[in-house]
């Protein structure tokens, strides 16, 4: 049986009063102007305010992370803009940055409209290569108190258990899910062994290119909102693309730039496709939690179908051998 509606009913219902009056409460004077943005975990909007300028709200998913936990989000931010690293923060209200309205937790931030980086162009990813090992740098030496780990138990483990106690796996497929899932958790192991132990330490933990805006000559870092404690190369693969070919010549010009800065531990090459796997089976377990929320059955009508569960099962295949496969191999 599957997960009965946990979501706060007030939340699910959010609409255009309850947030303008959120807004309204920090003395904020809106033009009646909102557009949801391109957000599924929480619900994030571009507020128009009287003087034609707009500000970013973003109202937080009940009982997904605690107060502490948030802020911790908003200081890592913070820490990074203060060393002059492009990354949208939070703004800040009577020396606060998490606010409350009746039972709904919320932040503004900056409004910065821009498009994904050209990860076709060698200068460009030699610069994301920097950008992130100036984060590093700042952030090596630290960890999170109250977000976890991005590890094989967190991600991994924790994922396919959801999945199998919920019965989201149709009866049909529940072998070979469960077969494909021990052998590909066999060969994540057998990586981390590989790699034989990283530093794990603050990341943005989800630097994908969507979440890197660019304007004109600017850039800038989006939503912390799953920083997390893990390894650098967390925030280095999910640039690659294409061929394997394709993907050492990328990796070889973000690591040029990130050797500017930082010096980058080559063993954590073992760990791209563990931690791709690992992705995986984190977002298909990621929708299945959200599924009673209105949002996501609009947003994913193809959860679930034959043919999603399809497609899902050849990933997993892939993915166990792509686990198998040496790691990338780059030349400096």
């Amino acid at each position: 049986m599957r997960l009965k509606n946990k979501l706060d009913p007030a939340y699910a219902n959010l609409g255009p009063d309850e947030i303008l009056n959120a807004l309204n409460s920090l003395n904020y004077r809106d033009n009646g102007e909102i557009l949801a943005l391109n957000s599924y975990e929480n619900r994030v909007y571009r507020l128009g305010l009287e003087d034609d300028s707009n500000v970013v709200i973003k109202f937080y998913r009940p009982q997904r992370w605690c107060d502490l936990a948030i802020m911790e989000e908003h200081q890592f931010a913070q820490e990074l803009v203060r060393l002059d690293i492009p990354i949208i923060e939070p703004v800040k209200i009577n020396n606060k940055t998490l606010h409350h309205y009746k039972s709904f937790r919320f932040s503004l931030w900056e409004c910065f409209g821009g498009r994904a980086p050209d990860l076709d162009n060698d200068e460009t990813l030699k610069q994301l290569g920097r950008l992130v090992a100036r984060i590093h740098l700042h952030s090596e030496f630290s960890k999170f108190e109250y977000r976890p780990n991005l590890d094989i138990q967190s991600y991994g483990y924790q994922s396919t258990k959801f999945l199998l106690d919920n019965s989201f796996i149709p009866p049909d497929i529940d072998r070979a899910y469960t077969s494909i899932i021990s052998d590909l958790f066999e060969n994540i192991k057998k990586c981390f062994k590989t790699c034989g132990g990283y530093k794990a330490f603050k990341i943005h933990g989800d630097l994908h290119p969507s979440n890197i805006l660019t304007q004109n000559e600017m850039i800038k870092i989006v939503d912390l909102d799953d920083a997390r404690n893990g390894p650098s190369i967390q925030d280095l693969w999910m640039f690659l693309s294409g061929s394997r070919e394709d993907q050492e010549k990328q990796m070889a010009l973000l690591l040029e730039g990130y050797e500017e800065f930082r010096t980058f531990d080559y063993r954590e090459l073992h760990l791209i496709e563990a931690l791709r796997s690992l992705r995986i089976l984190h977002y298909t377990a990621w929708i299945a939690k959200r599924w009673d929320d209105p949002a996501f059955k609009i947003a994913f009508p193809w959860f679930g179908t034959p043919r999603f569960w399809d497609d899902h099962i050849l990933s997993l295949r892939e993915q166990l051998s792509l686990t198998q496969e040496p790691p990338l191999n780059i030349l400096l």
